[in-house]
């Protein structure tokens, strides 16, 4: 479900005792929309436009609190979800950060625990500053040195460890803001991205002044995996700044609305869907749970891990695809339920669908169940339903025959009560009586699955009353009573075999049902556990690619040491990869075995049944349908 906020709302904020919390009802937003998401965070210093730009990614002019003194006017994080412009079916979550370096505030700590979370939330990062991209500016952005003692991949992870970070993290836009030189280099034209490169560039040299100035580049150019640059002129003049806010279109610079508007198409069309680790596709949900686990997480004086985040977002999705994938199984078994008794194959058919139907939508929302735990939840408790629903199918069934029987064998008890049969030749008009009763509800439709069970009960049920008959007609002889004892004996034979052939074509009905739904299981997540891999793959090529674009770069600067060591970073992410894929595909064996195990464990035991069935199948007896001699 689509949402479009009106405006923005605090997503966090500190607490009384300077802790960042989550506010409630920003999750309760994302709760409801329920789709992938773009998510876009600006961080920067305090008092440099950042809202603006956010206001007009929303396409409004107002919205995230602008501000026209020197005092901060964004406190912790905002958030305004609007439909994506370009992405139907994805929403667009804007993030306006706590400006940083607030002399106020004076809290590194804090600055750096929101800059991280702007990282680990986003899928693309704003850096916004003003001026220049000059050695000050990026000294400024101190905080992207300190992403790896804030930040971990692997739960293991002991030290410091941000050989991976550019499979994970946004892509990155600097926008610079009132910029008013001439973009040259060596006397020569730049484009904003070349600019960008420029000031980027790594320093040859190995003392502490070069590494000082080195890091926050490498830190940029490797965590990474894409960067752009905007330049933006003077919106209007200087003194307008302040008022930016209630500034008409036309009183703006037109070189300045020129670069806004570049500025929001790239956002709009380049800014990829958010994932998880391992390629999984984030929606509002999850990236709610995410705010609350690194929040909490970051609160507590801990390190958010990547791969934790992706284990419990797992459990949580999981859980709730398996209850999600039940409700709709759940939901149009109940509405069948009025149409009972049904026939056994129609209701067979509507399981089988319903059950594909509740593994979509558990296979959708679910990911990483690599053991197959949920998948099997899911299965068995489908099962447990069907089993349900088949057992009030066939209580509604019987109810009806009995109901049926009831009525057609009225006039049958009134001549009993009347001593109709207590007569000469009693027996024989008794026998055609019941006998055109039995024709009667066989020509019944849908009485269901117990029809021929119910029955079964209802002629052993008239045996005495029978029998007292047969033996008060003075009509017949001794040898006469014995042949009819024998015929109706005949009689209830040939019904018990009818009650059991029938057994054996439901259970017969209900194995080829379960061998299509199992079979469609494992189709669907044969498919879920390929796209997983596939996604995989594509996070490890995109690292790749970033990776081999610095190396070139590094060999053609001349860094040859920091190039060989990039080199080997990458032998060893392929290393990983690969072993990652393998582990993949061995679970995936797995999975598929334990899956077919359990369904011929299934199939035995319904055989075993089958079997039951037909040992109790008695001989067919010879004689007449009928219960009297003719």
């Amino acid at each position: 479900m689509a949402v479009s906020m009106a405006s923005p709302v605090c997503l966090v904020d500190n607490g009384p005792d300077g802790c960042m919390r989550v506010q409630q009802e920003a999750l309760q937003v994302l709760e409801q929309i329920q789709q992938p998401v773009v998510v876009v965070a600006v961080v920067g210093l305090y008092r440099t436009g950042k809202s603006y730009l956010m206001n007009r990614l929303a396409g409004k002019h107002t919205g995230f609190a602008l501000g026209s003194t020197i005092e901060s006017k964004t406190k912790g994080i905002w958030m305004w979800c609007v439909p994506h412009p370009s992405k139907p079916g994805h929403t667009l979550v804007l993030l306006d950060t706590e400006g940083l370096g607030d002399v106020d505030k004076g809290d590194s700590k804090h600055d750096t625990q929101i800059f991280s979370l702007a990282v680990l939330l986003s899928s693309t990062l704003v850096y916004n500053s003003r001026g220049t991209i000059d050695n000050r500016a990026v000294e400024e952005l101190q905080y992207v040195t300190e992403l790896a003692e804030h930040i971990k991949v692997k739960s293991c992870d002991a030290a410091r460890d941000d050989s991976e970070f550019v499979k994970f993290f946004p892509s990155f836009i600097w926008a610079v803001r009132d910029f008013t030189l001439e973009r040259k280099i060596d006397g020569q034209d730049a484009t904003e991205d070349e600019y960008l490169e420029f000031a980027l560039k790594l320093k040859p040299g190995n003392s502490k002044k070069v590494n000082d100035h080195n890091l926050p580049r490498e830190c940029i150019r490797k965590y990474f995996p894409s960067r752009k640059c905007f330049t933006f002129p003077f919106p209007s003049r200087p003194e307008d700044v302040k008022r930016l806010e209630s500034l008409s279109q036309s009183e703006l610079a037109p070189a300045f609305l020129e670069v806004t508007e570049h500025f929001c198409t790239f956002v709009f069309d380049q800014s990829p869907v958010k994932q998880l680790k391992d390629g999984h596709t984030v929606d509002s949900r999850v990236l709610g749970h995410l705010v609350k686990m690194y929040v909490e997480t970051l609160s507590s004086g801990g390190v958010p891990c990547l791969e934790n985040a992706v284990v419990a977002m797992a459990q949580i999705e999981n859980e709730a695809a398996v209850k999600e994938g039940l409700e709709v199984y759940e939901s149009g078994m109940v509405q069948l339920t009025v149409y009972f008794p049904m026939d056994l194959p129609d209701l067979t058919d509507a399981h089988q669908r319903l059950n594909t139907l509740a593994t979509e939508v558990f296979v959708k929302r679910s990911f990483k169940d690599d053991d197959g735990t949920h998948t099997k939840s899911l299965e068995e408790a489908v099962n447990k339903l069907f089993s349900g629903f088949l057992q009030q199918n066939e209580e509604a069934s019987a109810l009806l025959c009995l109901e049926v029987l009831t009525g057609l064998s009225a006039p049958l008890r009134e001549k009993l009560q009347q001593g109709f049969y207590t007569k000469p030749g009693g027996y024989q008009l008794y026998c055609e009586d019941m006998e055109v009763l039995v024709v009667k509800y066989i020509s019944q439709s849908h009485l269901g699955v117990k029809a021929e069970d119910v029955l079964e009960d209802f002629l052993k049920q008239r045996k005495e009353e029978s029998s007292a008959i047969l033996h008060a007609d003075d009509n017949l002889s001794a040898m006469d009573r014995q042949i009819c004892e024998e015929r109706e004996r005949a009689v209830m034979l040939e019904q018990e075999v009818k009650v059991n052939e029938e057994r054996q074509r439901q259970l017969e009905k209900r194995m080829a049902a379960e061998q299509r739904s199992n079979e469609e299981r494992i189709r669907l997540v044969l498919t879920q556990m390929e796209e997983e891999m596939e996604a995989q793959r594509r996070e490890a090529q995109r690292a790749t690619e970033s990776q081999l674009r610095e190396q070139a770069a590094l060999l053609q600067r001349g860094f040859q040491e920091k190039a060989d060591q990039m080199g080997r970073d990458m032998r060893e992410a392929q290393r990983r990869a690969e072993a990652a894929q393998q582990a993949k595909s061995q679970e995936l064996t797995r999975l598929l075995e334990q899956q077919q195990q359990r369904h011929s464990q299934a199939m035995a035991a319904m055989r075993e049944q089958n079997q039951a069935i037909q040992n109790q199948r008695p001989s067919r007896g010879r004689g007449g349908g009928g219960c009297c001699i003719q």
